[in-house]
């Protein structure tokens, strides 16, 4: 599989979101590669949205990675806990990523069925296989990426995105963004993205 390099995450938000459906998630951690493949995206387009966390360009710690270069992992905390990862894009100090949403597991069954539940993948009901990655929180837990990955440049060999070289035919659909009702008219942008009946998608 061949790594993306960082023209592909230097243009537009929305391009790149949709763009990444498809692709793989490689972690490389602890002795272990740990595979997903990308089945759902939210797009935040900086300053302008009021869903980003760098809207009006909102510079802290937190968000400081979002002003650098192109395709670098800005990770944050939800609820203070879950880790969510999201890629930076566009050109330096235009502070834009994608949120990746939901994988589908690839490679490295037993350890995310351990990381999740506790059990090993075989060991797993129906419904918690499907729910072993198919969410932000959900999919960082599986695939081992915390905070400690924050501002990790995806185009090295640690944590990074690739393509498969037969490229996989997908029916790309577009909606809401998720849990964002505070966002005002920016809550109504079709700005997620999945592949259709993806068994994997958070949410249908």
């Amino acid at each position: 599989m061949k790594k993306l390099n960082r023209d592909f995450y230097e243009r537009d938000t929305l391009i790149v979101a949709k763009e990444l459906l498809g692709k793989y998630i490689v972690h490389n951690v602890e002795g272990e590669q740990l595979i997903g493949k990308i089945v759902e995206t939210e797009a935040y387009k900086g300053a302008m949205d009021k869903a980003a966390h760098s809207y009006k360009n909102r510079r802290t710690p937190r968000t400081e990675v979002m002003f650098g270069p192109a395709g670098y992992a800005y990770i944050f905390l939800i609820y203070g806990m879950y880790s969510c990862m999201n890629i930076v894009t566009e050109e330096e100090n235009n502070p834009c990523a994608v949120l990746i949403r939901a994988v589908e597991p690839i490679k490295g069954f037993n350890n995310m069925a351990k990381r999740r539940f506790n059990k090993n993948y075989n060991e797993l009901t129906n419904t918690q296989k499907l729910n072993i990655s198919n969410g932000p929180g959900k999919l960082c837990q599986a695939l081992n990426i915390t905070m400690q990955d924050y501002g990790t440049d995806l185009c090295k060999d640690k944590l990074y995105i690739c393509e498969d070289n037969k490229k996989e035919k997908i029916i790309i659909k577009q909606d809401k963004r998720i849990n964002i009702s505070y966002a005002e008219e920016a809550a109504e942008y079709p700005w997620r993205f999945y592949i259709k009946d993806n068994p994997y998608v958070s949410v249908k």
